[in-house]
């Protein structure tokens, strides 16, 4: 845990509107607490330039807020007289919800990105209407406020994460093939999600929201710029640059599982062909392993099992796979010109076997362009903590609005 607010920008105290100065400082000070900070009003003057006395007065409306909370005594310095530690709270939070091909799942988040609630469901959601996929869904958000609530968690705001193209400020999933989905307003269920929520319920892309918990939370927070992918029934993607969600001028820039690996392959859901996930897919590699129906849990398991028993079918399955991938990640990274690839999903769950195909695929391809190739950790809950994480953030950047 550090005892000392991080280095960053400084403010100046200089004349303007009162109100704007103020939202601005109060932020700025907030932004000093990390997820593992403690430090005291003295630390955060000297980090941010303020002086201790407005360092002070912004303190105590972040107390009033109920963001930040007073610890144990912390050193200003080596001689440098004790002062109170100050914090974010763990008792404030957000919803992350997320609606798949084969599952539905939901969590809570605190202030310092610990996931204090988790449940996910399997659940066949392909074809089923979405008025009744989401009232599922709303059903296990109600259990998720209700155990954030035993925990003394309040609930701030929230975010839904969904497969295929999403108009996030409209609440609409345009198009999510792998669900049979087109225009599908979601809004009013947004609004169930986190009842009364001040910083609202927002929607996004599922590979988008799991890019963003790689960045926020997990192998993307040491990356600059990065391409995620994330193996699910369907294969998304993620672009991020400058330590940002570049999601190009009309939101949908990742597509990477559309890109064409085989222009001679199979249809793909979206209407063309040889798109990557129709090799690399969830489903595809099930299909060409051999592996009948069931759960993605037990056919994930079962094909771990055929991998391990040496089966050929299974081998060659997974070994097209991450040939797939390599052609897809070099066109990407060739495009936009980045060095690393973060992979979650069933890439995740078979690295053992995927991640050498890959990395000797990407060498072959392209000597030199990929320089580093991770796998995720957050496991089936990335989404839906980027979802949560993208709350949070908008809570921490405006934390005037829970000042009456």
């Amino acid at each position: 845990m550090t005892s000392q607010a991080a280095a960053g920008p400084r403010a100046s105290e200089a004349p303007g509107r009162v109100g704007d100065v103020r939202r601005r400082n109060l932020a700025l000070v907030l932004s000093r607490l990390g997820p593992d900070t403690v430090a005291s009003r003295a630390e955060i003057a000297a980090a941010t330039g303020l002086t201790k006395a407005s360092v002070s007065s912004l303190v105590t409306d972040l107390l009033t807020t109920g963001l930040v909370e007073e610890l144990g005594v912390t050193r200003d310095g080596e001689r440098g007289r004790p002062g109170v530690g100050l914090a974010l709270n763990p008792r404030r939070g957000a919803l992350g919800a997320e609606v798949n091909v084969d599952y539905l799942a939901v969590g809570v988040l605190d202030l310092k990105g610990t996931l204090r609630v988790h449940e996910s469901v399997e659940a066949v959601n392909h074809g089923r209407a979405p008025a009744d996929v989401l009232a599922d869904l709303q059903g296990l958000a109600a259990r998720a406020r209700d155990s954030a609530a035993a925990e003394g968690i309040e609930l701030l705001g929230g975010g839904l994460a969904a497969p295929g193209l999403v108009e996030g400020d409209a609440g609409i999933v345009l198009t999510a093939p792998n669900l049979g989905w087109r225009d599908v307003d979601v809004s009013d269920a947004l609004a169930t999600l986190v009842p009364d929520a001040p910083y609202g319920v927002a929607l996004s892309n599922e590979a988008d929201s799991a890019a963003v918990a790689e960045l926020w939370y997990g192998q993307g927070s040491a990356a600059d710029a990065y391409l995620y992918l994330s193996g699910e029934v369907g294969v998304g993607g993620g672009l991020v640059l400058g330590g940002s969600l570049f999601t190009g001028p009309g939101g949908h820039a990742g597509e990477v599982g559309h890109v064409v690996v085989d222009p001679q392959g199979r249809r793909c859901s979206c209407g063309g062909r040889g798109c990557l996930e129709t090799v690399a897919g969830q489903e595809a590699i099930f299909a060409a392993a051999g592996i009948g129906t069931g759960t993605a849990t037990g056919r994930m398991a079962a094909l771990q099992d055929a991998l391990a028993a040496g089966d050929r079918k299974a081998a060659d399955a997974v070994g097209r796979a991450g040939a797939a991938l390599a052609v897809a990640v070099v066109a990407a990274a060739r495009l936009v010109d980045i060095s690393a690839v973060v992979l979650g999903g069933h890439f995740a769950a078979l690295r053992d076997r995927i991640g050498p195909l890959l990395v000797d695929s990407l060498a072959d391809l392209a000597p030199g362009q990929i320089t580093s190739v991770s796998f995720s950790d957050l496991g089936a809950s990335a989404a839906l903590r980027g979802a949560a994480g993208g709350a949070v953030r908008r809570v921490l950047a405006a934390p005037h609005e829970l000042l009456a």
